[in-house]
């Protein structure tokens, strides 16, 4: 597992510390999958309700606040497969 997946999965376990409502997935691209249920955040990849697929330089604007999710959808910095109800349901809570 990458250094980015580990720190993604930090970052977003303190974010999500009740879990998520469905299923999701993050693609890093070049990096790894994560995964997020009620369970938690974890490194995987598996079937999701949705999966956003993202750079590692997007991704972590994201985690940083520095670009939202809608605005980065807009641009075609992250590419939504899914339920976009539970992508926007994940924007929301990446703040």
């Amino acid at each position: 597992m990458s250094e980015m997946i580990d720190a993604a999965v930090k970052a977003l376990s303190a974010k999500l510390s009740g879990g998520f409502d469905g299923v999701a997935k993050f693609v890093i691209t070049g990096e790894g999958a994560i995964m997020l249920d009620a369970t938690g955040v974890r490194a995987g990849d598996e079937e999701a309700d949705v999966t956003l697929t993202a750079s590692a330089a997007v991704f972590r604007a994201l985690l940083d606040g520095e670009m939202s999710a809608t605005s980065a959808f807009m641009t075609g910095k992250l590419s939504v497969d899914g339920s976009m109800g539970m992508a926007m349901k994940l924007g929301s809570v990446l703040g």
